[in-house]
Order: structure tokens, then sequence, then C-alpha cells
């Protein structure tokens, strides 16, 4: 049942990094939220008024809390549980897509943050002129199904463009390779990757779904860095490869796997994609648009919760790769995948401190942003002095202490 709880002026609801399930509603008072900017390190603050649910995120998503909510004014907040929270939440649409609609924000700012971090060309770039930069990019890299793909969307898309001739040779040139590969048996096939046997959320295998579902094949591009976005995607089986072009060179962002989404800023809003996803093996998605995705919600609250978690572990994930990427160095940036990797696993034993992940060398630099030869340099230095082991499929960290040195003093200097 929930509770109406009284604070009194000054007093701390919850600190950041608490892990607590319990979530907000202020019903008088003024309640402040405060966090720490992760590029700039400094304190950044939300105030919360009447009416506002609080820590949501962190309780939807069983994270730590990301921020410290005190009283500033002597005040009442509603205290729900999860489960209470989701009868709050029963089929009240307006409040569903309000959420989701801040969540969406969130997730807006955060990847510009990554963006911005990624990117040294400060120029802006329309959406015509970025796309074919895209397929350009592709291109250079001999991986010639994305561009012919991203070439198909550009013509599709802007069939009176002054360069659509550019792109029609463009596209020429790569079908050529492409074939030329696939008669000489020169594919390029995956590499194996395990996804940990990850299982699609088993409501979204209902009958009822299959409509919404669509397959790639690998190497195909299910959505394209620049265009407009109208739909988002669940991956139901399958791995999806993130990669962002930056400068005329491919950017590996991360890898997704099944029960994960992607192309969510299309829910609420048609904003330009910002980075390009392909089918890494074949894959099979549902998709949704603005108009089913309401109509799914409407009358089932138990899959719009599981779409606000989604979201919840979306916007936790991304901040924390941001986290990886403002880190100074490369060395802070690879020892901060590791504690991000042993955050998520957790330890039964705390005074062990050697700790084994399955995690290889891409992965890292997927979450790094690095060039793969200077991650291979940084790891091969880490060995040679006995901080890690590398396996095919695995590395070993001798003393996570370790690496929650190197991320300290490397916070310290910076």
């Amino acid at each position: 049942m929930p509770k109406a709880v009284h604070f009194t002026k000054g007093s701390i609801i919850y600190f950041e990094g608490d892990k607590d399930d319990r979530i907000f509603i202020l019903q008088e008072g003024l309640v402040i939220l405060t966090s720490m900017d992760l590029a700039s390190r400094t304190p950044v603050t939300e105030n919360i008024h009447k009416g506002e649910f609080f820590g949501v995120k962190s309780a939807l998503g069983h994270f730590p809390r990301e921020e410290t909510a005190t009283v500033l004014s002597q005040a009442t907040a509603i205290v729900l549980t999860i489960s209470e929270f989701e009868q709050v939440l029963g089929g009240n649409r307006q409040l569903i897509l309000k959420m989701l609609r801040v969540f969406s924000n969130q997730l807006r700012t955060i990847h510009k943050q990554i963006e911005q971090m990624l990117n040294t060309n400060k120029e802006p770039v329309n959406q015509e002129s970025g796309l074919l930069s895209v397929a350009q990019t592709f291109f250079a890299d001999n991986d010639f199904q994305p561009c012919c793909d991203i070439c198909i969307k550009f013509l599709a898309k802007y069939p009176n463009s002054a360069r659509k001739g550019e792109a029609a040779k463009l596209y020429t040139s790569a079908k050529a390779r492409l074939d030329r590969e696939a008669q000489n048996n020169q594919s390029k096939e995956p590499i194996f990757v395990d996804d940990g046997g990850v299982k699609p959320l088993e409501i979204f295998s209902l009958p009822s779904f299959s409509r919404f579902a669509k397959t790639f094949k690998h190497g195909s591009v299910i959505i394209a860095e620049f265009e407009s976005g109208e739909s988002f995607y669940l991956i139901q089986s399958g791995l999806v490869q993130l990669v962002k072009c930056v400068n005329g060179v491919k950017k590996n962002l991360d890898m997704l796997h099944p029960g994960e989404f992607f192309g969510e800023m299309a829910i609420l809003d048609n904003t330009p994609r910002s980075a390009t996803c392909i089918a890494y093996n074949n894959v099979t998605v549902l998709e949704f648009n603005k108009e089913n995705f309401a109509q799914l919600i409407t009358g089932n609250p138990q899959i719009a919760l599981i779409l606000l978690k989604l979201f919840c572990k979306r916007i936790y994930d991304q901040r924390r790769r941001f986290r990886i990427l403002v880190m100074p160095d490369a060395q802070s940036r690879i020892a901060d995948v590791f504690l991000m990797f042993n955050e998520m696993n957790g330890s039964s034993n705390y005074m062990e401190r050697k700790r084994t992940f399955n995690i290889t060398v891409q992965d890292i630099v997927n979450w790094t942003a690095l060039p793969l030869e200077q991650v291979q340099d940084e790891l091969n230095r880490m060995s040679e002095k006995g901080r890690i082991e590398m396996f095919t499929d695995r590395i070993t960290v001798s003393n996570i202490a370790d690496m929650e040195r190197v991320v300290e003093n490397s916070l310290q200097i910076s």
C-alpha cells in the first residue's frame, strides 16, 4: 500500500550510489536532485516539484542511484514499491508517454555528449551530405554490403539530389566488388561472438507480435546514420553492431544482444539517426512505429512497463559508456571497462580481487572507441606487468583494485 512520508528541511531522501527500489511522487514541498556532470566533473541540480516522480530509473533498472535527493523545504512524498508503481501506471497511456518522453530526452542528451566526444569535426553536416559520407566511409573500409544498402537509402530518400549520380556510381562500384567477393568466396564472415545465451523477452515471442517481425541478413544495414527515424527495433535473435562514421573513419560503438532495443528516439520524434546499425549475423527484430507503439501500450500495461525498464537500462548503459569515454587516456579507459564489467557481474567474495570477464579485445575496442592497435598495445603492457591474462574469449584481471586505482588517479590528475 503506498504511503505518505514526511521529510524535514535539509534531510536526505537517498544518496548517490545507494541501491534503493523505492519510487517517489512529491506531494508537497521542494526536493532537489544533485548529480555530477561526467564531462566537466561539476555538480548538476534539478528541482522536483509537486506531482512529479523521482527515483524511477534506478528503481526500475535496479541500478545505484545516480543522484542525491535533498529536501529544500519541508516535504511530503508518496513512497511506492515497484509493484505499486506498476499499479499506478496501469493503463494510463498519457503517464506512460510522458515518462518515455522524459527518458527519451535524457537519452538524446547522452547521445549528443557521446557524439561530441567521438566527433572531432565540429562542422555541421546536413542529412543528405551526411548519409552519402557514411556510404563513402564503408566503401573506403571495403565494407561493400553496408555501402550498397546506404546508397539505396540515399537514392530513395533524395531522388532529385544534385549528388544522385555520385551515389549511383558509388553503388555500382560497391555492388561490383560485393559480387566479386561472393564469386571468390571472400565475403566477410562475422567473428563468433557469444551472446551469453541471452534469450528474447518471452512476452514479445507471442504470436500476436509476429506481424512486427523483420529479418536482416548478415551485413545488412537496419538503420543508417543521418537518415530520418520513424521506427524503433527490439532484437529477437542475433546481434546488432552499432557503428559511427567520424571524419571518414568507422568507430564501433557497441554490440547489442537479444532483448535490447535501438532506434528508440523515433518513439517520440523524427530526429535523424545518430549511428548506423548493422546485422552482425542473421538478425530478427520487432519493428515498432509511433502508431502501433501507441496501440501496443494502450491496453498492455505489462508491455509498457517492460519498455520503461528497457529505457532505464539504456540510459544507465549509455551514461556508463560516456563515463568511459571521458577518461583522459587509453589506460584509464580500458581500466574503467574492467570496472564496468565488475559492477555488472558482482562478486560473492569481496576479498577475492582476481576477476575473469568474458570479454574480448574487440569488446574493449567497442566500449572505449579506441583504435584496435592502441588497445592491443595497452593490453600487452598490462599483460607484461602481470596485471591481466588474455585468452581468446576472456580476460582475467589479477587485482581489480589496481584498475580502481588507475581510474581514481586519472580523475585526480584531470
